[in-house]
Formats: C-alpha cells, structure tokens, sequence
C-alpha cells in the first residue's frame, strides 16, 4: 500500500507543480454524456478558481465537447493553422466562465501523415495554450491508439473511469493501449459517479494492475459523488456550482479545481488518497 501512496504522491507534484500552461489531456470510459458534465463542471470550477482556462474539444466523433454543449464553433484550429480563418474565430467564451475551441472536425487521418500540416496544427496549438492558465482537452485515441496531437504524450493524461465493471476493464484496456503507444509512465485516475471510500477502491484496483503487469504508476486525481443535481444544472445549461453552490457535486468540483489550480493546497494531503 504504501508504494503506491508514494507513486501517488510523486505522480501529483509531477502532475500540478508544473510550468504554466498547464495542459491536460482527459480521456474516459465512462458515457459521453458523464465525460462532457465532468469537463464542463471542471472548467467552470477552474473558472471559478480564478484561472483561464481552455477546453479544447479534441475528438473527431460528433460527442466532442462542442457538441455537448451545443456550441456553435466558426473556425476551427486546422482552419487557423491553414490560414483559412482568424485565431480569434476559433475560441469563444462560454456562459460558464471558460473559452471553447475546436481542434478539428472530420478525419485526422490526412492530417496526421502531412507532417508540415502536422506541425502548424501543433504552432496553434501552442499559440492557445500559451493564452490560458489552464488547458484541458477532451480527447479521444484514434484507430491507430493515437492522440489527437503528439505533443499531448508529452503532457499529463488523465483517465475518467467509473465504478461500472465494464468502465474499470475498459479503463485497464485503455491504459494497456496508451502504454504500447507511449511506453512506461504514470497517468492520473479520476473516478466519478463515486463516494471517496469506493472510489479509493476502483483506484487501488486499476493502481495495482497497472503495477504488477505494466510497470506503470497512476495516481489518483480525485472523485466526483453520483449527485442528480449535476444532472438538473445540466439542463438548465449551467455548471453545479452555479446553478447549486452547495451541492455535494459542486464541493467536490471546487476541491478538484482546487488540485489543479493550487498545486500547494493538496502537498501535505495526497498520501491520503482520493
């Protein structure tokens, strides 16, 4: 138990001590439709916190953030990194206190294997994330296991995983795919749709496949209660937070916030676990 309270530990100073922008890739085994309330109410809450903060909309699928939240995108970064649109027509602010952008739409396919294209896409990119505090993008693997940008396997990949069976196996299955793809290195767990005492399970569990079978460390982000009020602020269009501030859901979303944006505030609590 203690080593991997340790891999834990030094994972999340490795995770939330970095330089600014601080960029992180979120992929899920969960619904679409938990995946995009989990980002909408993490970008909000970071907003919340005081910091700019970027989502980037990341997947080639329709079910992307964008789509989510019904957002209407004029531009795209492929269409910036074309020169076919202004930068300023890519992003958006949102309701919720954060800016949208969409990395593409379509296939990546073509893109992927023109490696100037390739590499004006990853200019943009840097070019938005050096606007921000915080970038979190919604992503997906292609059919190849590939990220939607190599300079995101250089960042810090968080994997969202309910207690469902099939969304712990399909967690363990994802990890094994980023890991013949990426080799050996940590990522983060965040469990939603949990309580901290099963959450720490789902972790623990994941953690210690992980160890035995890949070599690889993950430590855990947090967890994020089952709470219906997440659920009617959704339709109102409107975070937790905002919509209701007292919410167990929303006390868990600040205090997430919290661990992204204050690397500080969580130094002496880790080894406590989720």
């Amino acid at each position: 138990m203690a080593s991997f309270e340790c891999d834990q530990a030094e994972g999340l100073r490795r995770l939330l001590a970095g330089p600014r922008p601080r960029i992180f890739t979120f992929l899920s085994t969960t619904s679409v439709a938990d995946k995009g309330t989990m980002l909408v109410n993490l970008g909000a809450s970071l907003a919340e916190c005081g910091r700019d903060v970027v989502m980037l909309d990341a997947c080639t699928s329709d079910q992307g953030l964008v789509h989510r939240m019904g957002a209407e995108v004029s531009a795209t970064l492929l269409d910036v990194s074309r020169q076919h649109r202004a930068f300023d027509q890519a992003v958006q602010m949102m309701p919720q206190g954060f800016r949208l952008a969409s990395l593409t739409t379509g296939s990546r396919r073509a893109m992927t294997h023109d490696l100037v294209e390739s590499r004006r896409l990853a200019n943009t990119f840097h070019v938005l994330a050096a606007q921000a505090d915080v970038v979190v993008v919604d992503a997906e693997l292609d059919d190849a296991d590939a990220l939607p940008l190599n300079v995101l396997a250089n960042g810090d990949i968080v994997i969202q995983v309910s207690p469902a069976a099939a969304s712990i196996t399909d967690a363990y299955a994802l990890i094994k795919r980023l890991y013949a793809q990426l080799g050996r290195r940590p990522f983060g767990i965040l469990v939603t749709g949990a309580d901290e005492q099963e959450a720490a399970v789902v972790y623990q569990n994941l953690a210690q496949a992980a160890s035995r079978y890949l070599a690889i460390s993950l430590f855990s982000i947090g967890s994020i209660p089952d709470d219906e009020q997440v659920t009617r602020a959704a339709r109102l269009g409107r975070a937790v937070i905002d919509a209701f501030p007292r919410a167990g859901a929303a006390t868990a979303f600040r205090r997430l916030a919290q661990r992204f944006a204050v690397p500080d505030a969580i130094a002496g609590r880790v080894e406590l676990g989720v």
